[in-house]
């Protein structure tokens, strides 16, 4: 199968689609992958395409050069005036409008029909780590780390940061991070459950490839379904989960995918799905 080059309209955001896996690449490294009005609209846009591709079983984001993502651009922040005829929002207008972005970037994100990794070759700060933290797994090089980093600039946060961070550590770790913006190394981040694996700084982008793979080779209907049950364990009571467990696995077993895994397994070899 020949790799793919997804246009996103912009250099500063790269996809590429190699053996059902997409690789999305944030590419500011001078910027250490700071978002951008060009990279963040264009993410936006690449995640909602990708949610109908046949040809993608697995999304992987990750950053150029020795950062995942630092957040906000802080520099652009300070030059980011609207014109002076311009007319100034409302603050009602400002949180709809934020709102808006947060759902149509980390929630779309935690919300993606297909499994998600973050693969963090360096920091991810502020809305940097929201992203990552949207990601259903977390791979890091070893030289990795993690801050909330919105106190260093008096912001509270945004994102989704403080819930998806809460999820993984607890109320009590999560507000000593948001508290202290300190830096989380990786050692530390994988004691805490906020990354899944650590790998050497070399081995990243093959033990990335090798864990995409393995997981867009599996059911894509199944694995749909276990990310919806999953996402809604964290917000639901036991007996709604396990109605929607029942009900996910009777959709599971009319597919032409259950089917070949039976016989597949009958038949001692590896099954092919194909999302039917």
């Amino acid at each position: 199968m020949s790799s793919q080059q997804i246009d996103t309209g912009t250099d500063e955001l790269l996809c590429l689609v190699d053996e059902r896996v997409a690789t999305i690449t944030l590419n500011r490294p001078e910027k250490r992958n700071a978002l951008s009005d060009h990279l963040t609209p264009a993410l936006r846009q690449t995640l909602f395409d990708l949610e109908t591709r046949n040809d993608v079983g697995c999304i992987v984001i990750t950053g150029a050069g020795t950062a995942f993502c630092a957040g906000g651009d802080v520099g652009g922040m300070a030059s980011n005036k609207a014109a002076a005829d311009a007319p100034k929002p409302t603050p009602e207008e400002r949180v709809r409008t934020l709102i808006h972005k947060q759902e149509t970037l980390t929630l779309r994100l935690a919300d993606h029909a297909k499994p998600t990794i973050a693969a963090l070759p360096g920091v991810a700060a502020g809305a940097g780590l929201s992203i990552a933290l949207a990601c259903d797994i977390r791979i890091a090089a070893e030289s990795a780390f993690i801050t909330t980093a919105f106190r260093n600039i008096g912001f509270s946060g945004d994102y989704g940061g403080s819930w998806l961070l809460t999820q993984l550590v607890g109320p009590a770790r999560a507000k000593d991070l948001y508290y202290t913006a300190r830096r989380v190394q990786a050692d530390e981040a994988l004691q805490l459950g906020i990354f899944n694996r650590v790998v050497a700084d070399d081995e990243l982008s093959d033990a990335t490839v090798a864990l995409a793979r393995q997981i867009a080779s599996g059911p894509p209907i199944a694995l749909g379904y276990m990310k919806e049950n999953i996402n809604r364990a964290v917000t639901s009571d036991l007996r709604s989960c396990l109605a929607l467990e029942a009900d996910r696995l009777m959709r599971c077993a009319a597919t032409e995918d259950h089917k070949e895994a039976v016989k597949a397994f009958m038949e001692k070899r590896q099954p092919v799905f194909n999302g039917r």
